[in-house]
């Protein structure tokens, strides 16, 4: 029998919103999971938060149409997503998901916030995200916050998805320049963009989103992978660059980067598996020897929910 628009039981909604995509949980008050969807990212920028806003209640729609709650609405959401760090942004896209009554309560966090609770809980630790953007967040064992990173893509974002795809567009043109080796990142990147000439990158280019940039990060880690010495040296870039955001929180709270530091890595660029990460895990055994890896993944919008089950009232 499915549940009408009477149905005393209250819903959650988490919400991860990145650059390239953006992930929904709708779920009970026992946390119990009831539906997942995606959609497009929802990436904070100036000015374009009520588009942010329409993409989350859309997806909460869907959500509740696959358990047939479409004239339900949640108690609580929970919407963590990049660029919320800034107040300015955070109240918009709250005024905004308020506006069109997306749940009887609204929080907007950092994404990064969210993929702390699933993470962490309340405990100590470092989490470094690297999806289109990049950030590092810490919990010190006094609770204090910290960050580091998270500038967005214009002055920051090293590591990150959109960071390193720029970076091999720099690559392969000065190639072609003559002012580096050649490498097969140039047929692969033309390849990928479904382009014919190097000449076409430049009105790519001008149009690109970071999303687009980011695009290109599996294509640098499967050439890499093939020996291509210039793809590597990206790869090791960017896992230097990441290193870097924890050595500097361990330093930051743990007092020393040979403490024992759990550590946590979410985002696109380190999921399971991938490159960077094999190489990342390598490296932080001489860059923060006390590191210790989480090897579960770790799931923003579950986070949200968790925090969403806590401003219902029941007992996380």
């Amino acid at each position: 029998m499915s549940a009408g628009p009477l149905d005393p039981t209250p819903l959650v909604v988490g919400v991860d919103g990145g650059g390239s995509r953006t992930r929904v949980i709708l779920a009970d008050a026992a946390g119990n999971t009831l539906a997942r969807v995606e959609g497009a990212g929802t990436a904070l920028t100036p000015g374009h938060e009520g588009v942010a806003a329409d993409i989350i209640k859309s997806l909460i729609a869907d959500a509740l149409a696959t358990v047939d709650r479409t004239e339900t609405r949640p108690a609580v959401c929970v919407v963590g997503v990049a660029g919320a760090g800034q107040e300015r942004a955070a109240q918009a896209l709250w005024s905004a998901l308020a506006s069109r009554r997306v749940a009887d309560d609204v929080s907007v966090q950092a994404d990064a916030t969210i993929a702390m609770d699933d993470a962490f809980g309340d405990s100590a630790g470092v989490l470094l995200i690297s999806g289109t953007g990049s950030v590092a967040y810490s919990r010190a064992p006094d609770g204090r916050l910290e960050r580091c990173g998270g500038w967005g893509p214009n002055i920051g974002d090293e590591g990150s998805g959109a960071w390193l795809g720029r970076r091999a567009l720099s690559v392969i043109t000065a190639a072609h320049d003559g002012r580096e080796p050649d490498t097969s990142l140039t047929g692969a990147v033309l390849t990928a963009l479904e382009l014919e000439s190097l000449d076409d990158l430049i009105p790519w280019a001008a149009e690109a989103t970071p999303g687009h940039y980011a695009t290109l990060a599996p294509v640098v880690a499967k050439v890499a992978s093939t020996g291509d010495l210039r793809a590597n040296a990206l790869i090791s870039f960017c896992v230097e660059e990441l290193s870097l955001h924890i050595r500097t929180l361990a330093r930051r709270c743990f007092m020393d980067e040979r403490a024992a530091i759990p550590v946590a890595f979410a985002g696109g660029l380190l999921s399971k598996g991938s490159l960077v990460r094999k190489r990342l895990e390598q490296r932080l055994k001489s860059a923060v020897p006390g590191a210790t890896v989480r090897a579960e993944d770790v799931d923003a919008a579950r986070g949200a929910v968790r925090r969403a089950r806590r401003l219902l009232g029941v007992e996380v």
